[in-house]
């Protein structure tokens, strides 16, 4: 007999349905086709043990299961219980009348249990695009499926129950969540809040500045200024994700298998990964591809923490994802495109010893040393990093003062209002949400300077030997430290705030 059953497969953040073919006929064997993988092929003996756990067997007879289509590879023990049901149909140990109608994915343990898988959500999606009815999977993933609305997501404990739903003897119970509620309740307080840090004031207009027009900063100071603290409380002054943010975010986060109970993130991703990292590791791939760090940062923050320490060819990787935000990863039988729309956050000591230019040290670096340990940070990376700020240690009687600092929130409405403004702006073009996006022929258009302000830079350029890529740098952070004022145009003291914020273009420091 002949039945099939359906269960999927994920390539990059998106799904393709799987059909799965068991036939049964007289004879001995197992064959199993259709580029399956290792974790695939040692299905059977997980399959075998768990029906024999639950009173159920192998039919003794030549089983042929072809997954369709045969010349995608599929990967992972996910299929146990697409197979596991498919050969019980086949063999009329359960009704195959409306099984059609259903994704059926889960590992299998051996006493018939049933363990989480990978990708629940761009499974669900796929499944509703084509039309299926319901979704059957483990329960561990049932909540972050039901975030699919208009499919019917039944997350079951075991295998057993499966067989009892198509058997009729039983009813399964939809998994079903508020999406909007979920949401809305992870847009609390947040756990890192610029209310605890003492004075940096200087630090934190420029971290609003970077937050209100997605601009990427790097803090440049000693050991122990607090550049770590800062940036790990970024986040809580950015806007808060939409629900299709979300949604991505989510897809992203799922393929790893990294979402937690509630299902859908509603918290921007803060990813911090060592700098012993590899490029792989950092912009994803591998032998079966999977996102890598700059991904599971996207709608949120990438912070690299001392970043000379990274490998150079590390670095020079994230060059074309920064600019395009995505990665595309090429392989000989297929491309996977990872979205990657992230805000680098990055640290450094100004030098090899860390108190470069500071009085109160007596250690310092070589000329030398110092060109060598800056040199590892290449100019084509600078060029997409729009704010350098320097960070001084904060002195002893800010530190116990015990008055409170702004909070995040009060900074966050700054944010969001600046961020309306530029929406508003950029309304009629696709790829351009906010000020950080903008190219050359956007600068041009929505970042005119008065005679005044012209003036202005081209003498500090020229005073301060700025070098030329800082000149579009400059214009993008004047205009949403405009739009923070709420101000159309672009004056003077918006051009000399965004001056001070160009550390490494100064001579002295990269040469």
């Amino acid at each position: 007999m002949l039945v099939k059953v359906f269960g999927s497969a994920i390539f990059g953040v998106e799904a393709t349905t799987i059909t799965v073919e068991v036939n049964i006929d007289k004879g001995i064997g197992y064959h199993l086709v259709g580029l399956p993988d290792n974790a695939i092929r040692e299905s059977s003996y997980r399959i075998s043990a768990a029906l024999n756990n639950t009173n159920y067997k192998l039919p003794g007879k030549k089983i042929t299961i072809n997954m369709a289509p045969a010349d995608l590879r599929k990967e992972g023990s996910a299929y146990d219980l697409t197979l596991a049901i498919g050969i019980l149909a086949a063999s009329n140990q359960i009704k195959a009348t409306h099984i059609e109608r259903f994704i059926i994915m889960g590992e299998l343990s051996l006493d018939g249990s049933l363990q989480p898988i990978k990708g629940s959500l761009p499974i669900a999606i796929k499944a509703l695009e084509e039309g299926f009815e319901g979704f059957i999977l483990p329960k561990a993933n049932a909540k972050e499926a039901a975030i699919v609305s208009g499919l019917k997501v039944f997350g079951v404990e075991n295998i057993e129950e499966v067989i009892r739903f198509f058997n009729g003897e039983t009813l399964l119970t939809p998994t079903v969540i508020n999406t909007r509620e979920t949401f809305f309740k992870g847009l609390e307080n947040p756990e890192f809040d610029f209310a605890d840090v003492k004075g940096q004031e200087s630090v934190k207009r420029a971290m609003e500045i970077a937050a209100a027009g997605g601009h990427n900063i790097i803090l440049i100071g000693p050991p122990g200024s607090g550049k770590t603290m800062l940036s790990k409380r970024l986040p809580s002054i950015l806007p808060p994700m939409t629900l299709q943010e979300a949604l991505e975010t989510t897809k992203i986060h799922s393929v790893i298998g990294k979402i937690k109970d509630s299902g859908l993130m509603s918290q921007r991703p803060f990813r911090s990964p060592h700098h012993t990292i590899s490029d792989v590791a950092l912009v994803g791939g591998g032998q079966y591809p999977q996102p890598g760090e700059i991904s599971l940062s996207h709608n949120g923050v990438l912070f690299l923490d001392e970043l000379p320490e990274f490998k150079r060819t590390v670095l020079e990787v994230m060059r074309q994802p920064l600019e395009d935000r995505e990665v595309t990863i090429s392989r000989a039988k297929f491309t996977v495109t990872y979205p990657s729309s992230f805000m680098l956050v990055a640290s450094m000591n100004p030098s090899p010893s860390g108190y470069f230019n500071d009085p109160s040290s007596p250690v310092t670096s070589s000329p030398a040393e110092m060109q060598r340990y800056l040199s590892k940070i290449s100019g084509p990376l600078l060029d997409r990093i729009d704010i350098h700020i320097e960070v001084t240690p904060v002195p002893f009687n800010k530190l116990s003062e015990e008055s409170t600092s702004e909070s995040s929130n009060t900074i966050r409405k700054r944010v969001i209002d600046a961020r309306k403004i530029q929406m508003k702006r950029f309304n009629s073009l696709k790829k351009v949400h906010y000020n950080a996006q903008m190219n050359v022929k956007h600068i041009r258009a929505f970042c005119k300077l008065t005679n005044e302000s012209k003036m202005l830079l081209k003498s500090a350029m020229e005073r301060l030997s700025l070098s030329a890529r800082a000149y579009d740098r400059i214009l993008k952070v004047a205009r949403t430290i405009a739009d923070l004022d709420n101000s159309l145009e672009i004056n003077t003291s918006h051009i000399s705030e965004a001056i001070q914020y160009r550390s490494l273009d100064r001579e002295g420091w990269l040469g």
